[in-house]
């Protein structure tokens, strides 16, 4: 099959699939105890294995093999795309598909701990791929709108503005969640206990209990069980985590004061002196914001350890946090505090970069200006530079940071000047501004120009509720 021809197939299977999606989703939503029980024939679908084939070559760990060694373009320049898809349904249809384990990686974190990563093999991603190409619009008729991470249409800066809208409303107290291992201790037997509640096909609840189950291959070539755990890294995780998080989201939908409460509701528990209480999830991060006391965010954050706990999963002593606004909590990258307004008396919610995401992005500036030689021209550093302040500006720009960003601009104008300098150890200062800065200040080489993070414009993101999130599978029509 040429290119061509792959790509007029990959389009109309992308149709198929929506169409198919769409139906499911409606199909959920109008009936919420509805159970499905014919989707393996899905999953299997030349469409879906081809669409997901797609998403798995898109991906960024495309050119990463997994135990077996292979990656997507040895697939692609060896056998062929084609061949590949039709021996991998063959399998599947045969029910003599069986996942691979996944070969572990130590990934350090900022506090010196590791996060166990799980490359699962190119074969098993795609099958991965097609079962949440098929579950996903089903269990999305069912996840809370509080429940913003890996979700379609949803954004880290949804659940900020969230925050930042029920903080000015008055719920000050914060419980700041932090789970345990989250994606290494979710208890298998209750996570497909959830899954079974809609889905009974057993074909498809055999494949993703053979995914959890696969093992795991660690650096040091020993093999064992996966017992406990979806593995981090792999494309069904996501989805499987936020169906085991989403007990959380019920729970607190449910209770008097949240969001199932009208105004009324909310007006007469204040008056009785009774919380309040909004949740906001971005995968296994969460804020519960209470309009109340301290006790009463003490008394919540015990529920919320009592709902975890059937999912064998647990919240962190050290993390786990009850903090008033005035104060100020950290979420998802964002610092956000009530402060006075400068030349005023009144106070405002303010968000804007937090402390360690400003530390992770000047450490990248350094670390990139450290490693890269000084016998490349400064066309090479910039290009990597410009690249790591684009998106950790983008993702910060809808928020009050205009003053990190004059920090970040003048941190990152001494690194590169101090690489410059490095580079040219006996020219003068005038003469380095000549050759790089054309006799100004900002240094730029023959190609590219230095990314100035203090010319980024700061816009206002605003709450779009839960009926201004689009859904990629419309209910009606």
């Amino acid at each position: 099959m040429n290119t061509d021809e792959l790509e007029y197939a990959l389009l109309k299977a992308e149709r198929r699939v929506l169409e198919i999606q769409t139906k499911l989703h409606r199909w959920a939503c109008d009936d919420p105890h509805r159970r499905f029980c014919d989707l393996f024939n899905l999953v299997a679908d030349p469409a879906f294995l081809l669409v997901a084939w797609d998403r798995v070559r898109g991906n960024k760990g495309a050119r990463t093999p997994g135990v077996d060694g292979r990656t997507a373009p040895s697939i692609e320049h060896g056998r062929g795309v084609e061949d590949f898809l039709g021996e991998l349904r063959t399998s599947l249809k045969e029910h003599s598909f069986a996942p691979l384990p996944v070969r572990e990686r130590m990934i350090p974190k900022a506090n010196g701990k590791l996060r166990r990563l799980g490359i699962a093999t190119i074969r098993d991603r795609v099958v991965q791929a097609s079962v949440k190409l098929v579950l996903k619009p089903i269990f999305e008729a069912n996840f809370h709108p509080c429940s913003y991470g890996f979700r379609p249409g949803r954004r880290a800066h949804d659940a900020i503005a969230e925050t930042v809208m029920f903080a000015t409303n008055r719920y000050e107290w914060v419980v700041e969640g932090d789970i345990t291992a989250c994606f290494d201790e979710i208890s298998h037997s209750a996570l497909l206990e959830r899954v079974r509640q809609r889905i009974g096909d057993k074909r498809v609840l055999a494949l993703v209990k053979a995914f959890l189950k696969a093992g795991i291959l660690s650096e040091e070539g020993t093999l064992r069980d996966s017992r406990t755990g979806a593995p981090q890294g792999g494309i069904l995780s996501p989805l499987l985590s936020n169906v085991a998080l989403s007990v959380l989201d019920e729970h607190f939908a449910r209770l008097p004061g949240g969001p199932l409460s009208n105004t009324v509701e909310r007006a007469k528990r204040k008056r009785h002196g009774l919380p309040n209480h909004r949740l906001i999830r971005y995968a296994d991060d969460w804020l519960l914001l209470l309009a109340g006391t301290r006790e009463h965010a003490l008394g919540m954050r015990d529920q919320a350890a009592a709902v975890l706990a059937p999912m064998g999963l647990r919240l962190s002593e050290e993390k786990t946090r009850i903090t008033h606004i005035d104060e100020g909590v950290d979420f998802l990258g964002w610092r956000i505090q009530r402060h006075r307004k400068k030349g005023a008396n009144r106070r405002y919610i303010y968000w804007y970069p937090s402390r360690k995401a400003v530390k992770a992005i000047t450490g990248k500036i350094k670390m990139l200006c450290r490693r890269m030689d000084t016998n490349q021209p400064l066309d090479a550093l910039l290009r990597q530079l410009n690249s790591a302040l684009r998106g950790w500006c983008a993702y910060f720009r809808p928020g009050i940071s205009a003053r990190t960003f004059c920090y970040l601009s003048a941190y990152l104008w001494g690194r590169v000047m101090a690489w410059l300098r490095r580079k040219h150890r006996r020219i003068t200062w005038k003469e380095l501004r000549r050759r790089y800065c054309d006799g100004r200040w900002w240094p730029s080489g023959q190609e590219l120009g230095m990314f100035n993070p203090a010319k980024v414009r700061t816009t206002r993101y605003y709450y779009r509720g839960v009926v201004g999130i689009p859904s990629p599978w419309p209910i009606t029509g």
